[in-house]
């Protein structure tokens, strides 16, 4: 599996999302401008130990990531989504494009992947759930489906 951040601005939850990627065996990728220098002490903290295992990708742009990655089974998540992130069956190997924790993703990004754009459910006046806690909601889900297919029971 794969996590995208698009733009993201808070080295914390990069860095905590680092640790989940690596811990389940999931790449990440990042896609600049970076609110943060990913040679951030408190980036690199959240994630320290961890950070070895990690499959990283750091991209100029959304348009390099595009290029690089035109096979890629994309999913978009975003408040504004119509289809609850449980409800849907992840290929292998699918991305998952988060936003930035203060804007989300683009709205022409939005626009033309509408039926791959994917949402948590919430309660009625709730803005948003952690970005970190959002990776892990919808991560889990796609290992769960797929039998955790990397994740060795201990």
């Amino acid at each position: 599996m794969n996590i995208v951040l698009y733009e993201p601005e808070i080295p914390h939850n990069t860095g905590n999302i680092a640790r989940t990627c690596a811990a389940t065996g999931a790449a990440l990728h990042l896609i600049k401008p970076l609110g943060f220098s990913i040679e951030d002490k408190y980036l690199k903290r959240a994630g320290l130990d961890y950070w070895g295992m990690l499959r990283l990708s750091v991209y100029e742009s959304w348009h390099e990531f595009i290029e690089k990655n035109i096979e890629a089974s994309l999913f978009f998540t975003s408040t504004k989504g119509q289809n609850f992130y449980h409800r849907i069956k992840y290929p292998i190997n699918s991305y998952f494009v988060f936003g930035p924790e203060t804007r989300g993703l683009p709205e022409y990004i939005l626009r033309e992947n509408w039926e791959r754009v994917v949402k948590i459910p919430m309660v009625r006046g709730a803005r948003s759930l952690n970005l970190s806690n959002a990776v892990a909601i919808v991560l889990y889900e796609a290992l769960r489906q797929g039998g955790f297919p990397i994740i060795k029971e201990n």
